[in-house]
């Protein structure tokens, strides 16, 4: 944080007003269900965001993006999508959140340092955009509540970039603290947290390095009809948790899915099975089982990989290299690993024993040797959401 303030003073000459800690964050199981109103688990992690905000006495707002080694400037009267403007675009739609909405923000000078680049996954973007949200709230509106910001967020999203609004990506920044998990039902607009505490185990990230080339278009699973079919096989179930649970019977899924073609069958009970991973998981959490939590992740990534083909030949090959670990322990893994965000490529996560994290890296120069591709290896910790940082 010091190199920000530092380079804070040197290009605007003058201090911060507000300096806002922003978590990275990941996706564990549920990241390509959200838009079925299922749930998604999800951990803040420390990749931190780091934002300082000085206000101007004008209508003029700079960015200073350090490890981009870029600069921007607009005017507040006139806030407009420039496809040059790449990362500032998304800060530009958080002004206009607020402003669209009825508030009225001042002239700011605004500086970005984070240790890893938004294009690598791991939720760089959302903190971007949220830190800085949070510093306008903190500045000209400090009352304004948590459901507010949401809006404002949600706002900026929708009408200025034009992307759907994730509320676990609001929850995990909001509401996440250390050693937890954040589990969001979008059928609620609610969220849960949740423990991770499981001794002796380690939480790694790691970019592989595989571009992401999506082989078909995620937006036809999104179509209403197919929100329907989902729909006509949710049961209530009091004693589920979140209330409901997707019927589990073979002949009814094969009749209600009969109007769609074999690939899109594939694709909507991947998202059906996603939804029993979560529940798994949540139960594992909360009864501190390892190799449970284990299993559901694992069969989240087969799900990925077998019917929803969101995964690539390299990132298969280095979760099957965890899951060779310890071949004695197939029904009591002691490890695991999925594809993570957007899939097609690029980030896996993996939890395994903290033992065997030197062989887990001895993978990595593996698949480097055999796939061409440079990882990025990160060993992260779940960690609070958005916080405020004393730079006096």
């Amino acid at each position: 944080m010091n190199e920000l303030i530092v380079e804070h003073q040197k290009e605007y000459d003058v201090s911060p007003d507000i300096v806002i800690r922003a978590p990275g964050r990941f996706h564990l199981i549920g990241d390509h269900s959200w838009f079925c109103k299922d749930k998604t688990l999800s951990m803040a992690i420390d990749l931190p965001v780091y934002v300082a905000i000085s206000v101007r006495d004008d209508q003029i707002v700079r960015f200073n993006y350090i490890q981009m080694n870029e600069k921007k400037k607009i005017s507040l009267s006139s806030i407009k999508f420039r496809k040059e403007d790449r990362w500032a675009n998304n800060l530009k739609a958080m002004i206009y959140g607020f402003t669209s909405g009825g508030f009225h923000v001042g002239g700011m000078d605004v500086t970005v340092w984070s240790e890893v680049l938004p294009s690598a996954g791991f939720g760089i973007t959302t903190a971007i955009k949220s830190s800085f949200a949070y510093g306008i709230k903190n500045l000209f509106f400090p009352t304004c509540s948590d459901v507010q910001f949401s809006q404002i967020i949600e706002r900026g999203n929708k009408l200025f970039l034009g992307i759907s609004n994730c509320i676990s990506d609001i929850f995990c920044m909001l509401y996440s603290e250390p050693n937890s998990c954040i589990v969001t039902d979008y059928s609620e607009n609610s969220f849960e947290r949740l423990p991770f505490d499981f001794e002796d185990v380690t939480i790694l990230l790691t970019d592989t390095r595989v571009p992401r080339i999506s082989v078909w278009d995620e937006s036809t699973v999104m179509e209403p009809e197919n929100m329907l079919l989902l729909g006509e096989l949710k049961e209530r179930k009091n004693y589920v948790y979140g209330g409901w649970q997707y019927d589990e019977s073979p002949s009814e899924i094969d009749e209600v899915f009969s109007v769609i073609n074999e690939d899109m069958r594939r694709k909507l009970k991947c998202i059906m099975l996603e939804h029993r991973y979560v529940l798994d998981s949540v139960a594992a959490l909360k009864n501190k089982d390892f190799a449970k939590f284990c299993k559901a992740v694992s069969r989240s990534h087969d799900g990925m990989r077998d019917l929803y083909l969101a995964t690539s030949p390299e990132i298969d090959w280095l979760v099957k290299r965890v899951q060779d670990f310890d071949q004695t322990s197939v029904r009591n893994p002691n490890g695991c690993s999925r594809v993570t965000g957007k899939g097609f490529g690029r980030c896996t996560y993996t939890i395994l024993r903290s033992s065997d994290v030197e062989l887990y890296k001895k993978k990595l120069l593996e698949y480097e040797r055999i796939f061409s591709f440079h990882p990025i290896c990160y060993e992260v910790k779940p960690t609070k959401g958005l916080s405020l940082c004393d730079f006096s």
